[in-house]
């Protein structure tokens, strides 16, 4: 357990912002050590919201990173790139990012352990060098951090927005408008709580553009991008606008032409600004098999 301790010289910012400016932790871990009750406030435990005043005296206690009890695994990668602080992975259809409890193997983290052998440990065992998600039917790009150092930066140009994703989603129905945005708070869904919703009480503001690329019969394909980055966003919100994701059996019905496993939804390219280099990067992943079959048989067959 290591012991920090700051005194503030300017009030207003809320805690995990300024603790996330001042230190080496990132606003997400701040917010999560909160919630252990391990920050401190003039020797009270505080929430990550709490409004810092001058001359409050702020202490942490952050656990040292436990030795990693999840297995690496000999899992091939669809690597798009890699360097000694990031590694760009195209994730394939099924595979979960990180373990959680009843499934703790075949995992991107597992694969991760055995390619890497050293990644950041800001987010603990579970999840080494895991900054984003990206669901486990959903493809496509994903990053992951070697070192802190690396971590805490494209934590931050999430928060920022410097990192941006983009989506290419099939999606039932004929959408009206050529493009949009679709601004609709998100929160957990009070009746399942696995699903996520579109509601107005203990939601996150939530936005996506979509951008029509090609039309068909009864489906369309779109252009995501997202403004924000909220569980199953994209999903949520199609599923809000009367036009799930196509095979989303979460939020609308399996695809009745094939087996898609799952949502037709692939993260199809990633920009962010390496760590190190301070470049601007560009990352894209070619649609997955299984979407080009559909897509020509959407083609072929005018469905």
């Amino acid at each position: 357990m290591s012991y920090t301790e700051w005194i503030v010289e300017e009030s207003g910012a809320r805690l995990d912002k300024y603790l996330s400016e001042v230190s080496e932790l990132s606003r997400t871990r701040v917010q999560d050590l909160a919630k252990e009750k391990k920050i401190f406030v003039n020797g009270k435990a505080e929430k990550s919201s709490y409004k810092v005043q001058c001359g409050d005296t702020i202490s942490c206690d952050v656990p040292e990173n436990e030795e990693l009890n999840v297995q690496a695994e000999d899992i091939p990668l669809d690597i798009l790139y890699e360097d000694d602080d990031i590694i760009v992975i195209n994730k394939p259809k099924g595979m979960v990012v990180h373990p959680a409890p009843g499934n703790y193997s075949g995992t991107l983290v597992n694969a991760l352990l055995y390619h890497c052998k050293d990644l950041s440990g800001i987010n603990g065992v579970i999840r080494p060098g895991i900054v984003h998600r990206i669901d486990k039917d959903t493809t496509g790009c994903i990053v992951a951090c070697k070192n802190d150092l690396a971590h805490n930066a494209i934590a931050k140009q999430l928060e920022t927005k410097q990192c941006h994703r983009e989506y290419i989603a099939l999606v039932d129905g004929n959408i009206a408008n050529e493009a949009g945005v679709i601004d609709a708070p998100i929160g957990r869904d009070r009746r399942d709580r696995q699903k996520m919703t579109v509601t107005p009480t203990n939601s996150k503001d939530a936005r996506t553009h979509f951008k029509v690329k090609e039309r068909f019969q009864h489906y369309t394909l779109l252009d995501c991008s997202l403004e924000t980055g909220r569980t199953h966003q994209i999903r949520v919100h199609m599923k809000y606008i009367n036009h799930p994701v196509t095979g989303d059996e979460k939020y609308g019905r399996k695809c009745a032409m094939m087996d898609t496993q799952g949502q037709c939804l692939h993260a199809y390219q990633l920009t962010l600004v390496h760590p190190s280099t301070h470049q601007k990067m560009t990352f894209t992943a070619p649609l997955p098999d299984y979407f080009e079959t559909l897509l020509e048989k959407l083609r072929r067959e005018d469905i």
